[in-house]
């Protein structure tokens, strides 16, 4: 709750920004959270609205406006689903929610008790550059992440997150694989 009272200035003023670039400037997705449930996740739109719904590393670079890269590169995207938050959807730091087609991310996600988790707005995957393209590899170390999940790890995927450290997006353009 903090988050969102602090940044309410912010998040109105890229709201309002959104509004001139889209005219439509939130984005609400269904997505798996803790147990397999299926939440709506809240986020900046950053791509044009004829966008087909498909997973972002399957979308053209094209799609994306001006402002959404902008958006995308420095994470200010993200900064609706403080919502999913405080509704206890999300956590600041977890495995991020998948879409309910990616079956095999699920499958692999539920095999290693990843579901377990309540999904987060960042996390070892993204911070080690690993998106849903490859799902085996992120249900793997979305798992190592829930198993040494504790407060310093925890805070250290924040600042890392929070500096900019990760791939960021892939269509920014920026790839960059760091470790945490």
């Amino acid at each position: 709750m903090l988050g969102l009272i602090l940044g309410a200035p912010l998040l109105f003023v890229l709201f309002v920004a959104g509004l001139f670039d889209t005219g439509s400037p939130l984005f609400f997705q269904t997505r798996i959270g803790r147990h397999g449930v299926p939440f709506t996740l809240v986020k900046f739109r950053t791509m044009r609205l004829d966008t087909p719904e498909l997973d972002t590393h399957k979308v053209s670079a094209a799609a994306v406006t001006r402002w959404g890269a902008f958006l995308r590169r420095s994470k200010l995207d993200e900064l609706p689903q403080l919502w999913n938050v405080l509704k206890g959807e999300m956590s600041l730091v977890g495995p991020r929610p998948c879409l309910p087609h990616q079956t095999e991310l699920i499958a692999a996600r539920a095999r290693l008790g990843v579901f377990a988790a309540r999904p987060g707005m960042t996390g070892l995957a993204q911070l080690q550059g690993i998106d849903m393209s490859e799902p085996w590899l992120l249900a793997k170390v979305d798992a190592e992440m829930t198993q040494k999940l504790n407060a310093a790890f925890y805070l250290r995927c924040l600042f890392f997150t929070v500096v900019g450290r990760g791939w960021g997006d892939p269509l920014t353009g920026k790839r960059k694989k760091d470790e945490v």
